[in-house]
């Protein structure tokens, strides 16, 4: 926190210049051998049937299938209709989307899509002589893309197929043609939507659910509050990782090797209250880190914090001679005489009023290093001591010289063992560190998706950085803050884990301070579909977690206008 303004756009730009001479150089020999380019002109002729099933995507992925859920549709851009394929790549899968059609032998066809986004694909397997592919480098409007094949003396299907390339953000297609003669039927008609979906148990972090069987599926797909969470076999299913006191919308739908059904009628399921441990982290929270030192901003006791703040991060444990290890020292003559009893009650009397007090490790000058097995136990053992002797409830992640998403998903996987289910664990990293799902931090993020509470990244001393559409955005807009939380949520995170950090003040960071109205116009955005800038997400998330700043301190210095225009905003949240 606190820190100097880095720019993450040169380093983006320099990587996509490389990626680009790379595909294009390795690229060059394949499309000439087997005479693929990329065309602007008619897909097929006039009398030709288009044999892609739900080419224009009006049916959602029915009749698509994508490689590790990595595809959804969206009704903004579209090339026609009202609907497009958005497939997003992450981590080793490349958002391969395909359909198996059924072909003549012996007989040509003409493969066209139009396209947007970096590095888009579109291909044929299967044909029986030679397997065709053509691609784009960029495409920032939509640009068609054709190739043509013709079929072996046996084959009767082929797969068409568009994906993406690794490290790349989504790209859409739309209005996919297959044209040629027809074969005969492929295989199954889709599904019929499940019915009977009914609620079971609930504990605090679960719910279990069953349906009706539907004839001719051969498994089924669970989505929570819109999201696909479980892919199963059966007519029932548990969700878990869920929050205490919340209440969520379930839905199922149908598969089998012809695609997937529309959605079933939605229930709605609430968790219990949870028991043991301190107080449960609201819905829709509020972070705020609260200095254990003086730089200028309002001193504050742990008392003062504003009421507004749900989460509250004591800044900053400290390194010890031991790898790994953490302590906490109380800057008691910084702060005017405060003592750690003092401190410690205070702990107790935030805990009472509903609020979690955690301790964070790292900041801008955090030395922490979590980087084998014996680090790991090390930072494990001794955060657990710091919550038995304080009575923190969790710990904050904020360790701005990198991380080892091997040995600190360890460490964490560690301390929940110990701490137990009500653990809280927050993460607050740059945001150079989310504009990937191989970047450290995101991996750590998603290794421990069932026990983290939330990701607060930091909006600010960040420079430009790219959107989940592969725009490029300047901090401190509104569409900084949906388009790189987007990239998150379609990145594998729960609504729920997805916080927007700001600071509280223009003294509080380098740069990429918003007014607080930004900042609720970002919130609703993302979760209503409101006050968005140029940038509209494909769908809302009512379930977001809400926001963080820095500092409580900063925001007291300020006449505490951040917390008490986007506390209780948050708080209104759906």
């Amino acid at each position: 926190m606190d820190r100097a303004p880095r720019a993450g756009l040169p380093a983006a730009a320099t990587a996509r210049r490389r990626l680009t001479r790379a595909l294009a150089a390795g690229a060059a020999g394949t499309l000439a051998a087997t005479g693929l380019v990329a065309l602007g002109g008619p897909a097929r002729a006039a009398a030709d049937p288009n044999l892609a099933r739900n080419p224009g995507f009006e049916n959602g992925l029915s009749a698509w299938t994508c490689s590790g859920d990595s595809g959804t549709t969206v009704g903004s851009p579209t090339h026609g209709g009202s609907a497009a394929l958005k497939a997003t790549p992450a981590g080793t899968d490349n958002a391969r989307c395909s359909q198996t059609v059924s072909v003549k032998p012996g007989s040509s066809y003409t493969l066209s899509a139009w396209v947007q986004g970096s590095y888009v694909y579109l291909g044929a397997g299967g044909t029986g002589t030679t397997d065709v592919s053509t691609w784009t480098a960029s495409a920032p409007g939509w640009q068609q893309l054709s190739t043509s094949f013709t079929t072996g003396p046996n084959t009767t299907s082929v797969t068409i197929y568009t994906h993406g390339w690794y490290g790349q953000p989504a790209y859409h297609a739309d209005d996919i043609s297959l044209s040629g003669p027809g074969g005969s039927d492929p295989g199954e008609p889709i599904p019929g939507a499940p019915t009977g979906l009914a609620v079971g148990t609930a504990t605090a972090t679960s719910v279990d659910l069953s349906w009706n069987p539907v004839g001719g599926a051969t498994g089924y797909h669970v989505y929570r509050d819109g999201t696909k969470v479980q892919a199963v076999s059966g007519t029932s299913a548990t969700v878990t990782g869920l929050t205490p006191r919340t209440s969520y919308r379930f839905e199922v739908t149908a598969t089998n090797a012809a695609g997937e059904s529309s959605k079933s009628a939605p229930v709605t399921a609430t968790t219990t209250e949870g028991s043991g441990g301190g107080p449960t982290v609201p819905r829709h929270a509020v972070t705020g880190y609260w200095q254990n030192f003086d730089n200028g901003a309002a001193v504050q006791k742990l008392a003062d914090v504003q009421p507004n703040y749900d989460i509250i991060a004591v800044a900053f444990a400290d390194a010890t001679s031991r790898p790994g290890a953490v302590t906490f020292n109380l800057d008691s003559a910084g702060l005017g005489g405060y003592t750690v009893a003092q401190f410690k009650a205070d702990i107790k009397a935030k805990q009472a009023a509903g609020k979690s007090v955690i301790i964070s490790v790292g900041g801008e000058r955090g030395t922490v290093g979590v980087n084998d097995a014996a680090s790991a136990a090390n930072f494990a053992d001794s955060v657990h001591a710091l919550m038995r002797e304080y009575g923190f409830d969790g710990v904050d992640i904020d360790l701005e010289n990198g991380l080892n998403a091997t040995y600190m998903t360890q460490a964490l996987r560690s301390l929940s063992q110990k701490a137990g289910p009500k653990l809280v664990i927050t993460m607050a990293p740059q945001t150079i560190d989310m504009q990937s799902t191989s970047n450290a931090y995101f991996r750590t993020a998603l290794n421990i998706k069932d026990i983290l509470t939330v990701v607060n990244m930091q909006y600010y001393n960040s420079g430009s950085m790219l959107g989940c559409d592969g725009k490029v955005y300047s901090q401190g807009t509104v569409d900084f803050l949906t388009a790189l939380a987007c990239i998150q949520l379609e990145g594998g995170l729960d609504p729920s884990q997805v916080g927007l950090g700001t600071p509280a003040s223009t003294r509080a960071a380098g740069g990429g301070h918003v007014a607080p109205s930004v900042v609720n116009n970002a919130l609703d955005c993302l979760t209503r579909g409101t006050g968005c800038g140029s940038f509209k997400p494909a769908k809302t998330h009512p379930g977001l977690r809400g926001a963080m700043t820095w500092s409580t301190n900063w925001d007291a210095t300020a006449g505490n206008t951040w917390s008490g225009a986007v506390g209780p905003h948050v708080h209104s949240l759906p």
